[in-house]
C-alpha cells in the first residue's frame, strides 16, 4: 500500500478488523473478502465497510481498503477536471518575471525545452515524464477503468497495473512547491508573477492527488474482476507464507506460493521479493557513490553581467540563509540534503534489521520499523524540490548577459540519487521485518 500523499486514506474513519493470535486461528470455508496484508503478510478479513470509512490491518495498521463517498463519482469527477486544468496550464503563460526593465514570461513546456538547449535532455525528460505524462495518463486510466469502459481485458489490465506503478513518480505537488520555492530565491532579483496558467496548474495538482486518494485498490480490481478461486482452506490470524500463500504485489489477489502468475493481472510474483535485500543494497551503495559528487559538483551556474558562479547545494543554503530567506533555507536544506542522507541511512537500518544480523542484540519493535519504512517510502520523493527548482530557473531566467541561470552535472547527479533511493526503497520488502520478528520469537 503507497504512503504517498496520492494514496493516503487518513481523512476517513477507521473500521478496525479483529486481530486473531496463536492459538486462536479461524478457519475460513471462503475467500470472499479475504486479503493478505501487503506490508506485513497478516492474513484478514475485510468488515462490512460503510461509505466514508476504511478497513487497516490489525498487526501493521496499513489500509487495506477505503470506501469513499461516491466511490465511483469522485476519482471520476476529479481525473476530468485534473486534465482539463492540465490543458489550460500548458496553453497559456505559467509565470514571468522583470528585471531592469526586461521582460521574460515562460509557458511550462518551455521549461524541458531551456534544459534541452543547455544539453540536458536527460533532466528535460525527467520533468516531462514526471510532471505531465505520468499524471496525465493516470487520470485518464482512473476514468476509463473506473467508468467501466468497454475495452479489452488486456488493456484493462495493463492500466490497473501502470496505475499503481506510476503514482509514486506523480511529482505534481513538488514541482508546485519548487515553483514557490524559485519565485522566493528570485524576488531579490526582480518582480516576479504569474501567468493565466498558474491558478489551473495549482488545480490540477489538488485534483489528480484527489484523484489518487479517493481509487481504492481492492475494490478497482474487484470491479475488473474478480479474484481467482484459491484451491485450499485460508486461515485467519496467520501470515500467508506459513500457509503456502501469497499476495499479488499488483491486485492483491490471495494465490497459492508456488503460482509466480497471477491469473486476474498476469503480474509475476513470489512469496517475498527475490533478492530484496541484495537488489536494496546495490541500489542503495551506487546512491552513496552519486551522493557524494552530486553534493560537491556545481548543480546550477548563474550569470551576472557575463560573470559566472557555479554553486552546489550547500552553498546555495547559505546563501538564501544570509539573505534572510530562512525559511526557503531550511525547506532546501531539509529536501536536498537532510531527507537524502536520513533516507539511506534509513534504508540501510532496515536492511541491517531484515537480513537478521541485529539477532543476538536488542529486540526492535516491528511497528516502529513499519513506521519508519513508510516514512522512508514517503518523503524519498521530495528531494526532486531542488531539481525542479533549477529547472523553473534556467528556463525563466534569460536575460542575455545581464542575468541568466543555466542547470550543472551536479543536478543531474543529484536526480539520479533521488530516483536511485525510491526505487531502492520499492525494491525493500516490508514482509521481512515482520518475518524477522518470527525469527526472534523462536
Amino acid at each position: 500500500m503507497c504512503t504517498d500523499a496520492g494514496c493516503s486514506h487518513a481523512s476517513l474513519p477507521r473500521v478496525n478488523i479483529k486481530q486473531t493470535h496463536g492459538d486462536a486461528v479461524t478457519v475460513e470455508k471462503s475467500n470472499d473478502k479475504l486479503v493478505l496484508c501487503p506490508q506485513c503478510d497478516w492474513m484478514v478479513k475485510l468488515p462490512e465497510i460503510k461509505q466514508g470509512d476504511k478497513a487497516v490491518c490489525p498487526r501493521c495498521h496499513t489500509t487495506l481498503s477505503a470506501l469513499w463517498v461516491e466511490p465511483v463519482l469522485q476519482p471520476v469527477s476529479c481525473a476530468i477536471s485534473a486534465l482539463i486544468m492540465l490543458v489550460f496550464a500548458n496553453l497559456f503563460p505559467f509565470i514571468n518575471m522583470q528585471v531592469s526593465g526586461i521582460y521574460n514570461q515562460i509557458k511550462l513546456m518551455a521549461i524541458p525545452e531551456a534544459m534541452v538547449s543547455d544539453d540536458y535532455a536527460s533532466l528535460a525528460t525527467l520533468f516531462i515524464i514526471f510532471v505531465q505524462l505520468i499524471p496525465a495518463f493516470c487520470m485518464v486510466a482512473i476514468i476509463l477503468l473506473c467508468l467501466k469502459v468497454r475495452l479489452p481485458y488486456r488493456l484493462k489490465v495493463i492500466m490497473g497495473r501502470v496505475i499503481y506503478l506510476a503514482k509514486v513518480w506523480c511529482m505534481v505537488e513538488i514541482f508546485l512547491v519548487g515553483v514557490l520555492v524559485s519565485f522566493v530565491k528570485l524576488m531579490a532579483y526582480g518582480d516576479i508573477g504569474i501567468g493565466p496558467s498558474f491558478v489551473p496548474y495549482c488545480l490540477f495538482c489538488l485534483l489528480q492527488v484527489r484523484a489518487f486518494q479517493c481509487l481504492d485498490r481492492y475494490w478497482l480490481w474487484q470491479s475488473i474482476q474478480s479474484a481467482p478461486e484459491l484451491h485450499q482452506t485460508p486461515r485467519l490470524g496467520m501470515s500467508g507464507m506459513e500457509q503456502g500463500l501469497r499476495s499479488c504485489p499488483c491486485c492483491m489477489a490471495i494465490l497459492p506460493m508456488d503460482e509466480h502468475q497471477c491469473p486476474r493481472c498476469h503480474t509475476t510474483g513470489y512469496a517475498r521479493r527475490r533478492n530484496s535485500l541484495q537488489w536494496t543494497l546495490a541500489l542503495l551503495v551506487t546512491s552513496i557513490m552519486l551522493y557524494i559528487p552530486a553534493n560537491i559538483l556545481p548543480i546550477m551556474v548563474t550569470e551576472v553581467l557575463g560573470n559566472p558562479m557555479a554553486s552546489n547545494i550547500i552553498s546555495g543554503v547559505i546563501i538564501l540563509w544570509e539573505d534572510g530567506s530562512y525559511p526557503v533555507s531550511l525547506v532546501i536544506f531539509i529536501a536536498s540534503i537532510m531527507v537524502p542522507t536520513l533516507k539511506i541511512m534509513a534504508i540501510g537500518w532496515l536492511c541491517y534489521d531484515a537480513s537478521g544480523a541485529g539477532k543476538t542484540g536488542n529486540k526492535l519493535d516491528r511497528e516502529k520499523m513499519h513506521y519508519l519504512y513508510e516514512v522512508v517510502e514517503f518523503v524519498g520523493r521530495w528531494s526532486m524540490i531542488d531539481v525542479f527548482v533549477i529547472g523553473v530557473l534556467s528556463a525563466l531566467v534569460r536575460m542575455g548577459r545581464l542575468m541568466s541561470i543555466y542547470p550543472d552535472v551536479g543536478a543531474v547527479l543529484f536526480a539520479m540519487v533521488v530516483i536511485l533511493t525510491m526505487i531502492a526503497a520499492m525494491m525493500f520488502d516490508p514482509r521481512l521485518l515482520w518475518d524477522r520478528k518470527k525469527m526472534i520469537n523462536q
